[in-house]
C-alpha cells in the first residue's frame, strides 16, 4: 500500500512538531523525512518563519551559555544548545579535520568524552563542579564531517553529588554513552 503525501497544511504542522524534537535537522534531512524536495522544505520554513539550522542553533546556544555557571564558554567542548540546570541539556559537536586520526579519518575518542563531560559539568547549577568518575562506552567510530549530538540528563542527586547520563548520537546511531558522577565541593575551591 502506497503512502499518500501530506497536505501542505498538515506537512507544515508536522514540520513544526518534528523541529521541536529535532532542532538540528538540516533541510536535506527534513526533505528525506517528509519525502519532499529541499526547496519544498525551504518554502515551508519561510512560510512558518523558521530560520535555517545555523540560525536555530545559534539562538539556542546563546540562551544556553547564559545559564552556565561552572564553565566558561571556551571551556565547553562542542556547542551548548539547550540547558535546563540540574535537569537536562544538549550539546552539538561538528567533527573537523583537527579532531580525527589522520589515516582513518575517525574522531579521536577524547573529543567525544570531552563533549559529554563538559555537558555533564555544565548541567549543574554551581560555580565549581568536579568530575568524580566516569563510565563510558564507545558504540561506533565517528567520521570526519559528522555531527555529534549529546543529550545529558541528571538522573540522581544526593546532597552535593549528581549522577548524569549522556547519550551521544550521529543521526539515529548511538555512538557514545557515558555515566558521570560529578560533585559540588562543600568548601569553595581556592583561586590560588
Amino acid at each position: 500500500m502506497e503512502k499518500l503525501p501530506l497536505s501542505k497544511r498538515r506537512r507544515q504542522e508536522k514540520l513544526l512538531a518534528y523541529l521541536n524534537e529535532n532542532p538540528f535537522a538540516t533541510d536535506r534531512e527534513l526533505a528525506e523525512h517528509f519525502s519532499v524536495s529541499v526547496q519544498t522544505i525551504r518554502l515551508d520554513r519561510l512560510a512558518l518563519d523558521i530560520p535555517q539550522v545555523r540560525e536555530r542553533v545559534k539562538n539556542m546556544a546563546q540562551n544556553a551559555y547564559a545559564k552556565v555557571k561552572s564553565l566558561e564558554a571556551k571551556e565547553v567542548v562542542g556547542e551548548l544548545i539547550d540547558l535546563r540546570l540540574n535537569q537536562n541539556g544538549i550539546s552539538l559537536l561538528e567533527i573537523d579535520e583537527t579532531m580525527v586520526l589522520e589515516k582513518k579519518q575517525i574522531a579521536r575518542g577524547h573529543y567525544l568524552f570531552a563533549q559529554a563531560n563538559s555537558l555533564a559539568v555544565a548541567l549543574i547549577d554551581a560555580p565549581v563542579v568536579l568530575t568524580g568518575s566516569a563510565r563510558v562506552r564507545y558504540k561506533r567510530p565517528v567520521k570526519l564531517g559528522e555531527r555529534v549530538i549529546a543529550k545529558g540528563v541528571v538522573k540522581v542527586q544526593r546532597g552535593n553529588t549528581y549522577l548524569i547520563s549522556v547519550y551521544s548520537s550521529v543521526g539515529k546511531d548511538l555512538v557514545f554513552r557515558g555515566q558521570f558522577i560529578v560533585t559540588v565541593p562543600k568548601q569553595g575551591v581556592d583561586d590560588n
